[in-house]
């Protein structure tokens, strides 16, 4: 009952936040849904947007002829953006304010000086190392490795290897290179991982694999397999887990994503270059936290990603292809922002394919509209961008003010609550840290204010606490003499007793 009560008290005040700096941001700008966050007993509440729908663009505003089921986008290192036009065969560059096109790639030239075409390609990649086109030319099998004129540097095509089943088609679907010019790609067909190769196209194997999720059934199925033949074992359907979705390089670090509704486990994960998941350990969630029920068709659906990004500040952008909606998180994954929904006006989509961001913009690429839609950072998203990036980068203290702001707006942002705590808990304010963790529900920080305040307080009453403790044992060592002599003279009064 009490935590109900909590929660109804949670919500009416982060209405009132929401009424006090005047209309929600998301109606303001036409957003087809109410912006929201989830506060720390994972329940859905209003809150102030992150970012609003500016614009859409097309292929005919770019006077180039309509998209055909564009799939993917990548900005590179001059700002430049790429869309995959996959339905016409071709790969867009535009300017990142998208006004105009700067160059249009459907034909390339091979080494032989033969000339080739794209065939409903769904991955591009610029790499800053080398200023080398990467594209996933799908239905050609391949990838391509070109410069920025259209010559073919290398064609990569399927491996012959022991590692890699014969039977199997070789479907690129995503790609990306990292500073020594690896390429690694999804393929549509393979749950392995995504394949790897050296720079000059040799296949080095896969990278990356999702772990099976351990349900019930799994385990079970397992406990029962160490007692089958090897004649049943090979009959039996065997357990795979998830194939990867979509991946983003950032550093020396892959961020990768899976679309599978059926399974949590690596719904994100950040690898390092053994292919170790740095999130392995950690509990996070990613999406909504709770599966959407849709009135109108009666259906429930899960969080399914189908593409990441991450930005120049560090931040995940998730995209969700269920709910239309961009997951923002930071470096530690706390969520941000909640952006998009399905919806047919400006900021929503039909089906959300892919994500990029640059600077204060997001762009959602949706490949049943055709179109690219770009969303602005607000006021809002501005302030708390700027405390997380100083918190991130460890500056507790200096990010304490900008997440007061933060609050000030919005009552009920648990990342404020979450910030805010860290900063007076570095600055032995450990009363204060306790206060607003509790708030957060941070529980790490809680206990360790909660140790430093126990430290404090004993610094602060030693003397009262010494004083009282001499004189708790000088009391204890005097009652215990005093019971001592008791019983000495009990015991002589019962032997003279005895004597008599």
């Amino acid at each position: 009952m009490k935590s109900e009560l909590k929660r109804c008290i949670t919500a009416l005040s982060a209405f009132a936040a929401l009424a006090s700096v005047g209309v929600s941001s998301a109606s303001a700008a036409g957003v087809p849904s109410e912006s929201y966050n989830y506060d720390r007993w994972g329940e859905a509440i209003p809150s102030q947007a992150g970012y609003t729908a500016e614009r859409t663009v097309s292929g005919d505003d770019l006077e180039i002829g309509a998209f055909d089921a564009p799939s993917d986008l990548f900005i590179d290192h001059n700002g430049i953006m790429y869309i995959t036009d996959t339905g016409n065969d071709r790969i867009i560059a535009a300017d990142s304010e998208l006004k105009r096109v700067l160059r249009v790639y459907d034909r390339f030239t091979m080494p032989d000086g033969s000339e080739t075409r794209l065939s409903k390609p769904a991955g591009v990649y610029v790499s800053a190392a080398n200023d080398c086109l990467y594209i996933a030319d799908t239905e050609n099998s391949r990838i391509l490795v070109t410069d920025m004129a259209g010559n073919v540097q290398t064609e990569i095509t399927k491996p012959e290897s022991e590692v890699y089943d014969s039977k199997r088609t070789f479907l690129p679907q995503r790609v990306v290179a990292d500073k020594a010019g690896n390429v690694y790609t999804v393929l549509g067909n393979i749950t392995s991982g995504a394949a790897m190769f050296s720079p000059d196209g040799e296949f080095m194997g896969f990278y990356g694999a999702n772990r099976v999720e351990a349900t019930a059934k799994v385990v079970s199925n397992y406990f029962r397999s160490l007692f089958m033949s090897d004649e049943k074992k090979a009959r039996r359907t065997r357990t795979v887990p998830s194939g990867i979705t979509s991946f983003d390089i950032d550093g020396d670090f892959i961020f990768t994503c899976t679309s599978s509704s059926t399974q949590s486990t690596d719904t994100v994960k950040k690898l390092n270059a053994a292919g170790k998941n740095i999130f392995a350990d950690r509990e996070l969630y990613f999406g909504d936290y709770k599966p959407v029920y849709d009135a109108a068709q009666n259906k429930t659906y899960s969080t399914a990603l189908v593409d990441i990004d991450i930005s120049a500040d560090g931040c995940i952008n998730c995209l969700d292809l269920t709910t239309g909606r961009v997951f923002q998180y930071d470096e530690e994954c706390s969520l941000l922002f909640i952006t998009g929904a399905v919806a047919k006006q400006t900021g929503g989509f039909d089906q959300a394919a892919a994500v990029e961001s640059l600077d204060d913009k997001i762009y959602v690429l949706d490949s049943s509209k055709d179109t690219v839609t770009v969303f602005r950072e607000t006021s809002f998203g501005k302030a708390v961008h700027r405390a997380a990036s100083l918190y991130n980068d460890g500056y507790y203290e200096e990010a304490l003010g900008p997440w007061q702001e933060v609050l000030a707006r919005d009552g009920n942002y648990r990342r404020a609550y979450v910030g805010i705590a860290s900063a007076l808990l570095r600055k032995g304010d450990y009363k204060g840290a306790m206060k607003y963790a509790k708030l957060a529900d941070a529980g790490d920080i809680y206990n360790k204010a909660f140790e430093g305040r126990r430290r404090e307080f004993l610094k602060e009453h030693f003397t009262v606490i010494a004083a009282v403790s001499a004189l708790c044992i000088a009391a204890l060592t005097a009652l215990g003499v005093y019971r001592k002599k008791r019983r000495t003279a009990k015991n002589t009064n019962e032997k003279e007793a005895e004597r008599k």
